[in-house]
């Protein structure tokens, strides 16, 4: 029986070497350079990110009245919060109010105008400037100009009432019931700009032999638009949802400028509550435990709303 023998590589020349080392050098070198025009960047979050979540961490388990000294308690204020704070629940409530009108709202409307801008509509560019002019807008005046439009005395939205129903209209601010939609209707006309332009890019990428292929099979503008435009939209429409739930949790500045969170408690929302207790309570451990409370409401409904998109979400 014969053996074949073992063939050897062929032996590296020295030109190869040198260019792998050069290779090598340049990897290296490169490696450095990014690293260092990274490094202003990479410091600034680690000061202003890193380190004040795990300084806020570390807050929750104490009891500190900030003018004083700080006393470790544990879990006493995640229990307090949970089964003794006789507001918590219903600032939750508030928030998932908020969060459920508010989202459905906004990718209702936003999409709706995105189908509209991408037809034969003129002057879109121009129309597309004007609904987007909001987002970028500083939230503060936005707030402060729909303030005045709910005037109960002499705003627009009186004086509308007043003039075709012969009533002044809601109490929108002073009344409990109607403060939380006045907060919706304002948010909602500020952020469904950027929605928009997500499904408007979604929209002009679907590709145009779907529609001829479907207008050849004899289908109309509502059955292209359920068969063809909604399930290839279906990723920009994931992505619009979960940024604007994470967005629509974090509310604050809206209540805040139109409300105060009253009347009594019924605008009050999480991160506004945060604010109370910290900012003008004092109680920066209390505030703390409400913070990585939201942070952790955050990370399970965003990790629900990924664990979901296999069923409806199509990639392809």
């Amino acid at each position: 029986m014969t053996t074949t023998p073992t063939q050897t590589p062929p032996p590296t020349t020295v030109p190869e070497v040198l260019k792998k080392a050069r290779r090598r050098g340049v990897g290296r070198s490169d490696r450095g350079a990014a690293l260092g025009f990274l490094a202003p960047n990479l410091l600034g979050f680690a000061c202003f990110t890193i380190l004040p979540i795990g300084a806020s961490l570390v807050l929750s388990f104490f009891e500190w009245p900030l003018i004083g000294e700080a006393t470790f308690t544990g879990l006493e204020n995640f229990i307090t919060l949970f089964t003794a704070d006789p507001v918590f629940w219903q600032v939750v409530g508030n928030t998932f109010y908020f969060v459920g009108v508010y989202v459905l709202l906004n990718l209702i409307v936003s999409l709706s105008l995105a189908l509209w801008l991408t037809s034969k509509v003129r002057w879109k560019g121009f129309l597309r400037f004007v609904f987007f002019l909001p987002v970028v807008s500083p939230i503060v005046a936005n707030a402060v100009v729909w303030r005045l439009l709910y005037n109960q005395d002499d705003g627009l939205i009186a004086w509308f009432f007043q003039t075709f129903t012969g009533t002044s209209g809601p109490n929108w601010l002073g009344s409990s019931e109607w403060a939380m939609p006045a907060v919706i209707i304002m948010s909602v006309w500020a952020g469904f700009g950027y929605n928009m332009i997500i499904f408007i890019a979604g929209i002009e990428g679907i590709p145009k032999t779907l529609y001829e292929a479907a207008e050849i099979d004899g289908a109309g503008w509502w059955r292209r638009l359920v068969s063809v435009t909604l399930p290839m939209l279906t990723p920009s429409i994931f992505f619009a949802t979960v940024m604007t739930v994470i967005s629509s949790l974090q509310v604050f500045a809206q209540p805040f400028i139109l409300t105060g969170g009253g009347p009594g408690s019924s605008t009050t929302t999480l991160v506004f509550y945060l604010y109370q207790q910290g900012f003008q309570g004092y109680e920066m451990g209390y505030a703390s435990s409400i913070a990585w409370s939201l942070f952790l409401l955050i990370m399970v409904i965003t990790f629900i709303q990924f664990r979901s998109q296999k069923r409806w979400v199509h990639y392809s």
